[in-house]
């Protein structure tokens, strides 16, 4: 009996041979493993689908927010088309903007007034060729909120609004009838401890070409084998964001005007970048006359990060594009600082960064230097 049963367990004992295909189980295999771990995929893209109030084939896993954004403009655009852009956004936007008017495509900025896209301008601008307005939800070095609803009103059915909504989870609603878009990308690196998995929110009669070919994954659309793991986890931090948004604009609002009240009683000639609407958690400040990469070093030895404007263009010897798209002040865009944070930042926190960030600009101001 016992050696019946000790067969019976060898022979049920699943052994993994199919290691050419991912050292786990591949989403697109066959086998029980690759069923597996499709099920952890699609578990995970009903419930972005979900949250978002789109169907589950509306949802393109990508490796994040650049790639979502690329594929969206370089998937729909080309030659002999017109497209507008915020000239604010991110880069992964206006970098791929001057991409595709290097292929024949006719591009303009998005006209700005008051912290929000000009749309009676925006009227004007508008062509029979227009196919792509690209613009982002929320900023993300200055927090403004965008008009996008308005924005698609002003552009109509016929032309297609791509919004990048990753800076909106923590504070915002996600769906996409919130945003106006036909198209919207999120990054999970801008939720939560998650980074390489995005998506593109995108309906199947909008006609895409792929960025380059390969497998038949996410609709032929992003060939490449899935991260069951990393969809799961950006499907479960954008529930928990959704869950805790309201308390986190509670205490991101407190946070706020108690950062804005000292900073302003304590530092001379600063000004704060804001527009009509606003998130509670991103405060841009600029600091005249003052160098503001020498100060997030000195921050930053006391144990704080923060930055002068967005990761991605650390290198830019012009400042902060967001800011003079704002402005139109260079001297602003080149002196700024860029303070965010998420629900584990406690008000504790932010009080001793306040009060490290005033002693280190009293020491710039009298003359301390590296």
């Amino acid at each position: 009996m016992c050696g019946r049963m000790e067969r019976m367990f060898w022979e049920k004992k699943r052994t993994y041979l199919d290691y050419a295909a991912g050292v786990s189980g591949n989403p697109s295999s066959p086998h029980e493993e690759g069923r597996r771990a499709k099920r952890v995929l699609e578990d995970a893209r009903l419930a972005i689908a979900r949250l978002v109030e789109v169907q589950s084939d509306d949802v393109i896993f990508t490796s994040g927010a650049t790639e979502s954004n690329a594929l969206a403009i370089l998937g729909v655009l080309k030659t002999g088309d017109h497209a507008l852009y915020l000239p604010s956004a991110h880069a992964s936007v206006v970098e791929n903007m001057k991409l595709v008017s290097e292929r024949g495509v006719e591009i303009e900025a998005l006209p700005i007034k008051d912290g929000r896209v000009d749309c009676e301008k925006l009227k004007e601008m508008l062509r029979s060729q227009t196919k792509l307005v690209a613009m982002d939800a929320v900023c993300g070095e200055t927090g403004v909120i965008w008009n996008t609803r308005e924005v698609k009103q002003c552009i109509g059915a016929n032309i297609l609004l791509h919004v990048d909504a990753s800076q909106a989870p923590l504070t915002e609603k996600i769906t996409r009838a919130h945003f106006g878009a036909d198209m919207l990308t999120f990054d999970g690196s801008k939720v939560g401890d998650v980074r390489g998995i995005g998506v593109l929110i995108v309906h199947r009669t909008i006609p895409l070409l792929p960025l380059y070919r390969g497998g038949g994954q996410e609709r032929g659309l992003r060939p490449g084998s899935e991260s069951p793991e990393l969809a799961g986890k950006f499907a479960a931090l954008l529930a928990a964001a959704a869950l805790g948004r309201e308390t986190f604009r509670i205490s991101a609002e407190h946070g706020r005007k108690q950062l804005i009240q000292t900073i302003t009683t304590h530092i001379p000639n600063i000004l704060i970048h804001e527009g009509r609407a606003q998130v509670l958690n991103i405060l841009n400040l600029s600091f005249p006359g003052r160098d503001t990469d020498y100060l997030v070093a000195l921050l930053d030895e006391e144990g704080f990060a923060v930055s002068t404007r967005s990761a991605c263009e650390t290198d830019s010897e012009e400042g902060s594009r967001a800011v003079f798209a704002l402005t139109g002040d260079r001297e602003l865009a080149r002196t700024t600082l860029r303070i965010s944070w998420g629900a584990d930042i406690s008000a504790h926190s932010l009080a001793r960064f306040t009060k490290a960030l005033i002693a280190a600009v009293a020491f710039i101001d009298n003359g301390g230097h590296r």
